[in-house]
């Protein structure tokens, strides 16, 4: 990829999964300064994706967005990728007293792949994956993702994809299996009126690694995105997937990090 075709594609991914993107149950307001997400259900985060500071004092930006989000008494998290053009919005950030929602030791790598040139390890699954279609059967995607991470995932993210499965189009659940249990899952957002396709999820139960479960589902998902017509695929990748996406082809976009902020506990120091 050159310069400049690196260039072209931040462009459209910032364009389109950034500002011009939209969210089931979230409100989006275009501001001065921030592309901003409230959330209209009862449970969920705001979101700030991007930031045009436009020679403003980033400090002055982020404490105007917690006050905000401060009033509503709702958590919300900020995104600012490497590539962005906004000088000294970290540290404001950190400041304010937001959390990167990086592990030690991950660099927050966004990778992407050309649909049009897929390679041949991609082509077809190495195994049986399970395209999960009916919400009952998320429970399996569930104790995967549990297993995997640990903590209650049932409460919060059970709920969001079943919602999401019920909007047509829009998001695409896979788990493959041993013994007709689940250990390995992970699910394709397709936004409406993008060329990219996104890949989330994508964990594996640690007693059955490196037998292809990951590839597998990923090769089924990137199919997929083919056979829907989209031009890339994006991954927000760990450091254990990022060297097996690299291997099949993905690329370093850039680089990106969340930073969360939650209201204080009444009562709390």
């Amino acid at each position: 990829m050159t310069p400049n075709e690196l260039q072209a594609l931040r462009e459209a991914y910032d364009r389109e999964q950034r500002i011009e993107i939209e969210y089931p149950s979230l409100r989006k307001e275009i501001l001065p300064h921030v592309v901003r997400f409230v959330r209209t259900v009862e449970t969920g985060w705001g979101y700030i994706p991007y930031t045009w500071l436009n020679g403003a004092d980033p400090a002055d930006v982020v404490r105007e967005q917690v006050d905000y989000f401060r009033e509503l008494n709702m958590p919300f998290e900020w995104t600012v990728c490497e590539h962005d053009s906004s000088p000294g919005l970290k540290e404001a950030l950190l400041d304010c007293g937001f959390e990167p929602d990086l592990a030690p030791g991950d660099p927050g790598a966004v990778l992407v792949l050309d649909l049009q040139a897929v390679p041949a390890s991609l082509a077809t699954p190495l195994r049986e994956v399970r395209h999960i279609t009916q919400p009952e059967r998320l429970a399996d995607v569930i104790r995967v993702t549990e297993q995997v991470w640990g903590g209650n995932f049932t409460s919060w993210l059970q709920p969001r994809l079943r919602a999401h499965l019920a909007i047509p189009g829009y998001l695409s659940v896979y788990a493959t299996y041993e013994q007709d249990e689940p250990v390995c899952a992970g699910w394709t957002y397709y936004p409406a009126g993008s060329s990219f396709a996104g890949l989330f999820g994508g964990s594996t139960v640690s007693a059955y690694r490196r037998r292809g479960h990951y590839t597998a589902l990923l090769a089924a998902r990137v199919q997929e995105a083919v056979r829907r017509g989209r031009r890339y695929m994006l991954i927000y990748a760990g450091l254990e997937s990022r060297p097996v996406v690299e291997k099949n082809g993905f690329r370093l976009l850039t680089y990106s990090c969340s930073y969360e902020w939650k209201p204080v506990s009444p009562g709390a120091e």
